[in-house]
């Protein structure tokens, strides 16, 4: 396969849902363009955990992953969010996205049933034995109960199309050991934060942008943010960086992805609510986003709820 190339801030889109808490496929087309438009989207990613993803069906799942990929005709890449703690589930998935025409694959690690760093390796070396499509390896261990270790990191880097990791350890110095080995090993793999608050950190170490689900509301800024750390304007970076990080912490007030659903309907991108088991925001939390939103100047009018 060809060299991946995909940098930048590359955003894991909400699945917008109507009042009868349907898939509202005209807000999810307005909120493709919105991202693509206004948020400077280096990538869309459909499908993953701030997709709400356990709660779609299999059909709406490949709907909403149809929909986005016929959207942003080829603006921008589609990589498709289609993990699964059951391997063959997700390469069931998988080889229908790739049919479907994405540009890409994000595979979450196993979940749940907490496998070893070899049934972890395997997992996704049988995934990517079944597709020609770029994956991007999703490490997430406070919602996997697995971290994924530096060595089986880099047993995956050495996998021809397994590009990249969204690294959402939260380990800083784990993030280091990934980029440092995989400088010194000379392979072509790239590293994502996953953690948004740390974006600026993971950019100045090496990486290769952020799989941001703040980018809904500050897409731009963390767009901006990675094209100075790489032309060397650090300064004005980490000014990005202070002053983005209380509506990204806010952001993250509640569970994922309600606030972020709640900032976009305020500021009149309408994508409805969230499924259960996530219920709406607390007006504590409300009252913390707005405040957040007030000091960039994206704040809703007063009388929004």
């Amino acid at each position: 396969m060809g060299a991946w190339n995909v940098a930048g801030c590359l955003i894991p889109l909400v699945t917008p849902f109507d009042e009868k808490g349907g898939l509202d496929e005209t807000a999810l087309r307005n909120l493709v363009n919105y991202l693509i438009d206004e948020q400077a989207a280096d990538a869309i990613i459909p499908c993953g955990t701030t997709g709400e993803s356990p709660t779609l069906s299999h059909k709406e799942h490949m709907t909403v992953i149809e929909i986005v990929r016929e959207e942003t005709a080829g603006r921008v890449p589609v990589i498709a969010g289609t993990g699964s703690n059951s391997t063959a589930e997700a390469i069931e998935m998988t080889v229908t996205a790739e049919k479907l025409g994405v540009d890409g694959s994000l595979q979450v690690s196993p979940y749940y049933n907490r496998p070893s760093q070899q049934g972890i390796y395997e997992h996704y070396k049988s995934i990517a034995e079944s597709t020609s499509l770029p994956i991007i390896v999703y490490n997430i261990p406070f919602r996997t109960g697995r971290n994924i270790e530096v060595e089986t990191m880099l047993r995956l880097a050495g996998i021809d199309n397994i590009v990249g990791v969204k690294e959402a350890s939260g380990d800083i110095l784990q993030v280091c050991s990934i980029i440092e080995e995989v400088r010194r090993e000379g392979l072509d793999f790239h590293v994502y934060s996953g953690e948004d608050p740390v974006t600026f950190l993971v950019l100045c170490l090496g990486g290769q942008g952020c799989i941001a689900a703040v980018g809904h509301v500050l897409g731009a800024e963390f767009s901006h943010m990675c094209r100075l750390v790489w032309e060397g304007r650090l300064e004005e970076a980490r000014e990005i960086h202070f002053q983005v990080l209380p509506l990204v912490r806010a952001l993250f007030c509640e569970p994922n992805p309600t606030a972020i659903k709640q900032a976009l309907n305020w500021m009149g991108v309408p994508v409805g609510g969230t499924r259960l088991p996530l219920s709406g925001m607390t007006d504590k939390g409300k009252e913390t986003l707005r405040q957040a939103m007030l000091e960039l100047g994206k704040a809703p009018p007063e009388n929004c709820t």
